[in-house]
């Protein structure tokens, strides 16, 4: 296989496996309280840019299927888009600095917790701002930081090879 047929099947595998666990999950997946366990990859990016490109197309498949219509498919897929491409850079730019880990892990919990919370949420569904807000960066932060970190420090440590031959 290419190069570039392998990115191009990585790209597609990310992108099915963060639907279908979205949509699988459905119950948990979407709402004010959210436990999106897929946004767990939302720290792929580190290996590679592509997993920008994967990541985004993953959740917008899984906001057309939603019960949100199209305020998720566009706002939940920006904010999907904004906050990977701001872990990717995190990963660029720190990588081998103390914490990156723990500061790529929060753009998605900032970002959701604003654009979903914030403006989706209150400004379109007229939730309460704060609460919105908090519900949702509770959740984000739960799945990425307090579960993801962990997990990818723990596959990376013991996994570290395989990791890369895989993801990268």
């Amino acid at each position: 296989m290419t190069s570039k047929t392998k990115k191009i099947t990585r790209i597609g595998v990310v992108a099915a496996l963060y639907a279908t666990i979205t949509l699988v999950l459905g119950s948990i997946s979407y709402g004010p309280i959210q436990f999106r366990i897929s946004e767990v990859m939302t720290l792929l990016p580190l290996f590679g840019k592509e997993y920008i490109l994967s990541l985004t197309i993953g959740c917008f498949l899984a906001n057309v299927i939603g019960p949100y219509g199209v305020p998720d498919i566009i706002l939940g897929t920006l904010a999907t888009l904004i906050s990977v491409y701001l872990v990717y850079l995190t990963g660029k730019h720190m990588k081998d600095k103390k914490g990156y880990l723990i500061i790529a892990s929060l753009w998605p919990t900032i970002v959701n917790a604003i654009i979903i919370g914030g403006v989706m949420l209150h400004g379109l569904f007229k939730l309460p701002l704060i609460l919105s807000i908090l519900q949702v960066g509770f959740g984000q932060f739960v799945v990425i930081t307090i579960i993801g970190v962990p997990l990818f420090r723990f596959l990376n440590n013991k996994y570290s090879k395989l990791l890369k031959d895989i993801l990268a």
